[in-house]
C-alpha cells in the first residue's frame, strides 16, 4: 500500500510561488495550505457579485473598502472571498493583502461551490476569527449568515430569505436582501 504525502505550503512558500509567476493564468488559491483549483465562474455568479460589490461600495463608502475576488491572507491559506468588506484605509493594502484583523465580513456567492462555501471555507474563516461570513446560495435564493465564530465554527448560522439585514460592523446600515438575491 503506498501512502500519498502532500506538500502544505506555508504563506511565505505561497507567496514565493505567486511572484515567481509560475501561476499566471491559473485560478487557484491557497486553502488549508493546499493549491486548490477554483470554480470557473458563470454568469448568474459573475452578475451578482458585481451587482452587489457596485450596491456595497455605494452604502460603505468612505466606511470600509469593498473588493471584489481578491485574496485576504490568513494563517495558512490565502482565498479570494467573492467580495471581502475591509477597514480603511485602503493604502494599509499596498504591501499586503487583508489580513483577519482587517475585514469586516465576507461573501461568498455559491452556485457550483456551496458544498465548499459552507464546509471548508466555513473552517477556514471561522478559526481565523472572520466576524461575519454570508454565504449566498443562488440555487435556493437565500442568503446564510454566520457569526460568532468559535474554533472551527460559527455559533450563529441564520438564514434569509427576504427582509433586510444588517451587518454587524455597521448597525446604522440596512441591506435589502432585493439587492443581493438577484
Amino acid at each position: 500500500m503506498t501512502t500519498i504525502t502532500r506538500y502544505k505550503w506555508s504563506i511565505e512558500k505561497w507567496h514565493e510561488l505567486v511572484d515567481s509567476g509560475v501561476l499566471e493564468g491559473q485560478q487557484v488559491e491557497l486553502l488549508e495550505g493546499e493549491l486548490v483549483e477554483m470554480s470557473p465562474e458563470g454568469i448568474p455568479h459573475r452578475n451578482t457579485s458585481h451587482k452587489i460589490v457596485k450596491y456595497l461600495r455605494k452604502l460603505l463608502e468612505d466606511r470600509a473598502e469593498v473588493y471584489e475576488a481578491h485574496p485576504i491572507t490568513l494563517d495558512n491559506s490565502e482565498p479570494e472571498p467573492d467580495v471581502s468588506i475591509v477597514r480603511l484605509p485602503e493604502s494599509t493594502y499596498d504591501l499586503h493583502h487583508p489580513y483577519a484583523e482587517d475585514i469586516y465580513w465576507l461573501i461568498e456567492i455559491a452556485n457550483r461551490t456551496l458544498a465548499k462555501d459552507l464546509s471548508q471555507k466555513t473552517v477556514i474563516y471561522a478559526r481565523n476569527g472572520i466576524p461575519e461570513y454570508w454565504v449566498i446560495d443562488l440555487v435556493n435564493k437565500k442568503l446564510i449568515v454566520h457569526t460568532q465564530p468559535s474554533q472551527d465554527n460559527y455559533l450563529q448560522v441564520v438564514e434569509y430569505k427576504s427582509e433586510t439585514i444588517t451587518p454587524q460592523a455597521f448597525s446604522e446600515i440596512t441591506i435589502s436582501l432585493n439587492n443581493l438575491l438577484l
